[in-house]
């Protein structure tokens, strides 16, 4: 049916969420080889007539108005959800403390050639998994013979895949929940009495986080609410934070539009064709907010994992867009502006019809210095190399490196003031500064990074006598 196993149990939690649940308690547990998962809820519970009703496969019609806090709109996502990863699906509800019980085998369902619903009376719900924790209120929903998630029986190499998947389930959830787990009327989300922390694509709480124009758009006499951020860039945060909030595949894949239904994250990281993939627009995230009224102009799926925007807000979202690259390119141009603006600068940028280029610049002091000391041939020599490695810098490379781990590109070989000193003596030896223009240090990397007085420090060595 296309379900993954977290989109799967995320399917179940929007019918906990719906039914105005506080707490959702997820269970696993391997026993005797075998793979058993709940979900269970403090919501409101359903009476044997309702829970019937539940079990109906397409109990909604997906255009009946629904109430704005709906996360359904089929019918199906119980037993679809379900279906897509077991065999067996039993669901006890209860009510001021009367418990209903109903399952689909479909085994069974084989077995008879029919749709057959069993009903389980109460005598026979005391053996059924996490049943002891079902409240006065709420609803267990119990997943048997697992084999879309594992196979029949388990062994080591399965338990540890099961691990791998709670692992990616509890990410999934602490983003696609995220604005219930730290809402003003917040739920909880527990795997195994372990509680889910939000995970905010958007890394509001980050003073550096660039919260742009907010804006409306009206269809139908709804509002579709969009609001664009800009992440922070890595020189802002900490190195565990730009990791963190990278998410699951890193800043690259995750850039883009996140559409949201009733604060129910449906789809992240999507220009929706709109604009392809850019290293210089992965910091940009934009949060759509839209009503269930709408669902049938983004032609939402069963999963709640696809949607498309109608023509009306695609425009829309394209003049967004230009305003969001915009200021995300700005991000990136300020941290390079330093280069274009240095008189003292190694490399020089050149921006000319539509081409942008970088070259080693002839023209800094100490390769000038250096190359007065060359005869013609030499001098022509090294011009030569000097545009060789400017042809031949390794840009694919970097570009590369710099969009998967940027913390980790180091530009500078040189960090303490003591290599900085006998750097700056090297070049003084070979006469490539004199002490009249000694200021230069003061301007150029890496040696604008000396935190003391390179004119006090060069007055010590001649009174040394090391100069």
């Amino acid at each position: 049916m296309g379900y993954s196993f977290e989109s799967a149990v995320a399917d179940i939690i929007d019918n906990s969420i719906t039914a105005n649940a506080k707490n959702i308690k997820i269970y696993f547990d391997i026993h005797e080889n075998r793979l058993s998962l709940a979900i269970l809820d403090d919501g409101l519970g359903m009476d044997r007539d309702t829970l019937i009703e539940a079990m109906r496969p397409g109990s909604k019609n997906p255009l009946d108005n629904r109430d704005k806090n709906d996360l359904g709109r089929f019918g199906l996502g119980l037993k679809t959800a379900s279906f897509s990863q077991c065999r067996k699906l039993t669901v006890v509800s209860s009510q001021n403390n009367i418990k209903t019980a109903a399952l689909w085998d479909l085994d069974y369902v084989a077995e008879q050639n029919d749709w057959s619903l069993q009903l389980p009376e109460k005598e026979e719900l005391n053996n059924l998994y996490m049943i002891e924790n079902l409240e006065e209120n709420g609803t267990l929903v119990i997943w048997e013979n697992t084999d879309r998630i594992i196979d029949d029986t388990v062994v080591e190499k399965t338990e540890h895949i099961i691990y791998e998947k709670i692992q990616d389930l509890q990410k999934h959830l602490e983003l696609v929940f995220h604005r219930y787990l730290a809402g003003k009327d917040k739920i909880s989300i527990y795997i195994n009495d372990s509680q889910l922390k939000p995970f905010d694509p958007f890394f509001t709480a980050h003073p550096a986080t660039d919260e742009l124009q907010k804006e409306i758009i009206v269809v139908n006499g709804e509002k579709v609410h969009i609001q664009p951020y800009l992440l922070p860039h890595y020189t802002k945060v900490s190195a565990h934070d730009y990791e963190y909030y990278a998410g699951v595949g890193g800043y690259l894949k995750n850039q883009g539009f996140y559409v949201y239904r009733n604060k129910r994250l449906l789809i992240s990281g999507t220009w929706f064709r709109l604009i392809p993939q850019s290293e210089m627009y992965k910091l940009a995230r934009i949060k759509i907010d839209l009503p269930n009224s709408l669902d049938h102009l983004w032609k939402i799926d069963v999963k709640k994992s696809h949607a498309s925007p109608p023509a009306i807000i695609k425009n829309r979202l394209k003049k967004i867009i230009e305003k969001i690259a915009g200021a995300s390119t700005r991000v990136y141009k300020s941290k390079g502006a330093r280069l274009a603006k240095s008189d003292v600068a190694f490399w020089e940028r050149y921006s000319a019809r539509g081409e942008i280029r970088y070259t080693v610049n002839k023209g800094h002091p100490m390769i000038d210095a250096f190359v007065k000391k060359l005869n013609k041939e030499q001098k022509y020599e090294f011009s030569e190399i000097l545009d060789l490695i400017a042809d031949f810098f390794p840009k694919d490379t970097l570009y590369a490196d710099l969009g998967n781990n940027p913390k980790e590109v180091v530009f500078e070989n040189i960090v303490t003031d003591t290599e900085l000193e006998e750097k700056a003596l090297l070049l003084y030896q070979n006469k490539l500064f004199t002490l009249e223009n000694l200021g230069i240090l003061n301007k150029m990397e890496p040696f604008s990074k000396y935190t003391k007085n390179w004119e006090k420090f060069f007055a010590e060595q001649i009174q040394k006598g090391k100069i």
